[in-house]
């Protein structure tokens, strides 16, 4: 079925059956991000890397209705994105929609933004990037993305954040008050994106993907921007940054963080998680999983297989949904150790996919 087709298909019995719909949403950090302009692309239409072919393999064998990426490099025409879509559907989910904006990692500034006395480099950017739109984000849908309402949040600058946790060193702004004039909280992205799932009903998806809290030094630069990162949807459910939504909705992203294990400032993803706004579903890995890492968290919970013992295993990828949806399942993609499944997950990436399913009446 073509995916036009497909897409009306769903619409019209979302909108005529009585019966409830289940929805499938889910987050993904790809780790496809290549190292210069248009490499994504090129291997993507040759279909001979090995990685790429993975990342497929895992999206298909989840086979999310809404799936939100991170890592995955943007292009002015959506190329890349478009290829990887095309390339899905060859046996795998019809994506008749696709989003994306152009990221700030990458985003030259002409100013030293790490403190480093240089110019030019990777964490001199707004977001870090060898290129403009390395590591982006997008946005698969079997369902209609209401462009014309979305809200982008990239621009907003750090300091415009109310209570934000700008870097200090010796009393003065870090690295510079000239820095700190044009640097934007978001190092990838913040976009409330709504997603049309039937007539008159619409699902908010208020996504994200925060820098991780390390990589910097006594300044914490990069742990206190990851805190207000993940702070930021907190604030703006409080009204601090125009209308709240009137729809259902669900926070959802790479957050960099783990409330218990790992560095970074905790508190910001404990008061997200503990925001009665929200629910947590708490996406597990199946099966019984061992804490061989001497992590305090619970290691079912884990969402990323970095190297041990560090910093190991965390869970940093989260879906949020609001409080009045219902939630019937939810998952880690991580299969058993030994099987072909699981080689492809390690092999597509550090991360693993997070789902949660939805009930729409």
């Amino acid at each position: 079925m073509k995916p036009a087709v497909a897409a009306l298909c769903a619409l019209l019995f979302l909108a005529g059956s009585g019966a409830a719909e289940t929805l499938r949403i889910a987050t993904y950090n790809t780790d496809l991000a290549r190292k210069g302009p248009g490499l994504l692309l090129r291997d993507i239409l040759k279909g001979e890397d090995a990685q790429i072919a993975a990342v497929q393999q895992v999206i298909s064998a989840v086979a999310p209705d809404i799936l939100v990426l991170q890592g995955v490099d943007y292009d002015l025409g959506l190329e890349a994105l478009t290829a990887l879509r095309d390339a899905l559907s060859e046996g795998g989910p019809d994506y008749p929609y696709i989003f994306a904006l152009r990221p700030n990692s990458g985003m030259a500034t002409g100013l030293d933004m790490d403190g480093d006395g240089r110019k030019g480099g990777a964490r001199d950017k707004q977001g870090y990037g060898q290129f403009a739109g390395e590591g982006g984000m997008a946005i698969l849908s079997r369902f209609a993305i209401d462009e014309t309402a979305m809200r982008d949040f990239s621009g907003l600058l750090w300091k415009d954040v109310p209570g934000a946790l700008l870097p200090e060193q010796d009393g003065k702004p870090f690295p510079s008050p000239e820095a700190q004039a044009v640097q934007r909280l978001s190092s990838v992205a913040h976009w409330l994106v709504p997603v049309r799932i039937a007539a008159g009903r619409r699902l908010d998806l208020l996504t994200f993907h925060a820098t991780p809290p390390v990589f910097d030094g006594p300044e914490d630069r990069n742990g206190r921007r990851n805190h207000d990162e993940i702070a930021f949807w907190g604030r703006y459910l409080n009204g601090d940054f125009g209308p709240v939504p009137d729809a259902d909705f669900v926070v959802i992203g790479d957050a960099n963080l783990d409330p218990v294990d790992g560095e970074g400032r905790k508190q910001a993803i404990l008061d997200l998680l503990n925001d009665p706004r929200l629910q947590d579903p708490e996406p597990k890995r199946p099966g019984r999983v061992e804490n061989t890492s001497g992590h305090k968290g619970d290691p079912m919970l884990d969402t990323v297989d970095w190297p041990s013992p560090d910093p190991g295993p965390m869970r940093v990828d989260y879906i949020l949904p609001s409080a009045g949806l219902l939630v019937l399942d939810s998952g880690v993609y991580w299969p058993q150790n030994g099987t072909s499944d699981a080689a492809a997950a390690a092999k597509a990436s550090r991360h693993r996919l997070v789902w949660v399913d939805l009930e729409f009446p």
